[in-house]
């Protein structure tokens, strides 16, 4: 008889949403609730058939759940939630504040550990299948350089970051990668390429009543680990022209490693390239969080414990088939 993973969500915006449409896809897991920190009778699910329950009253069911999907966002939210859910669920989040994971991993993997859960963070896009492909990419041609291009797309996290600024009514942010960057990477050129060099930052922000324009454009410039590092343009506009210009969210990017193989005297070029073509960033990267919530209840039947990311699950534990399907099917 096949188990029934059971799982649950914390936190309901587009993240979530696309978490619900994604264990729907899943034929061998079920939605047990949905946790938000708004009125759950104002929550409108797409099952409605699906309780929603205030995230005050999670530890209520923590012997309810097998996996909590965390869906909060990396600035603010996840530092707070993550290490205190860890010590009541096996949780997976998409923690993408790159330069914070390894603290974040550390304040994870204590109260996992403590209390025999497993932690599976920053699992996603990027972090998440961009840091494999890096991994395979460094492995395999392990003379040469990686190469991460992100966009041109709707980045959430960033657009997070943006509309938690003083001053910011509502707003978004697009990645823009260089073309010309790109070019000289798939041409085999291994250029040397400044984070600037790489990508541009656009946001476009709809102003609160009172703000000031330059105030809150010197906030977001400066944002560390965020915009500080590129070059950014933020445009002000209103309510209408957000709604209906910007009401998407695509996105996508390139992982590409270029390197040589053979001897000194007889090296041949390689170029090793993964690219994503996102018509909706929150939905994909709710249906890897979902890909590796089942991972994650699996490694924990297993006994694992602690904090885990991407890098430390087997490809095979993403599927519901078993590992004799996947050797005939897909090997």
């Amino acid at each position: 008889m096949t188990t029934t993973i059971k799982v649950a969500i914390a936190g309901y915006g587009n993240l979530g949403r696309g978490a619900e449409a994604a264990i729907q896809q899943s034929p061998d897991m079920s939605l047990v609730g949905v946790f938000s920190r708004r009125d759950p009778a104002s929550v409108t699910l797409i099952d409605d058939s699906v309780p929603v329950y205030a995230m005050d009253d999670i530890e209520q069911y923590k012997d309810e759940i097998d996996v909590l999907i965390l869906c909060g966002g990396s600035k603010s939210d996840l530092p707070e939630q993550g290490p205190a859910l860890a010590s009541l669920f096996n949780i997976v989040d998409s923690f993408d504040t790159h330069a914070k994971i390894p603290e974040y991993f550390a304040a994870l993997d204590a109260p996992a550990k403590k209390a025999n859960k497993i932690a599976m963070l920053s699992v996603g896009w990027d972090p998440g299948l961009f840091s494999i492909n890096r991994l395979y990419g460094e492995a395999i041609l392990p003379v040469g350089e990686t190469y991460s291009f992100w966009g041109k797309g709707l980045s959430q996290g960033h657009s997070d970051a943006v509309r938690r600024v003083d001053g910011v009514k509502a707003g978004v942010q697009y990645t823009l990668p260089s073309e010309s960057a790109i070019a000289k990477v798939r041409n085999g050129e291994r250029p040397t390429l400044s984070t600037r060099d790489k990508h541009t930052r656009e946001c476009y922000v709809v102003l609160a009543d009172g703000a000031d324009a330059d105030t809150v454009r010197d906030a977001i410039v400066t944002m560390p680990d965020y915009f500080a590092d590129y070059d950014t343009t933020v445009h002000f506009i209103d309510e209408q022209t957000l709604a209906s210009q910007h009401n998407k969210m695509p996105h996508g990017g390139f992982v590409i490693r270029s390197g040589v193989s053979g001897t000194d005297n007889e090296q041949n070029e390689q170029v090793l390239e993964f690219a994503l073509k996102l018509g909706s960033n929150p939905e994909f990267t709710a249906s890897v969080l979902v890909a590796y919530a089942r991972a994650t209840y699996k490694m924990s039947q297993a006994g694992e414990t602690g904090a885990k990311t991407v890098l430390d699950v087997a490809p095979a534990l993403l599927s519901p088939k078993s590992p004799a399907q996947l050797r005939k099917e897909l090997l």
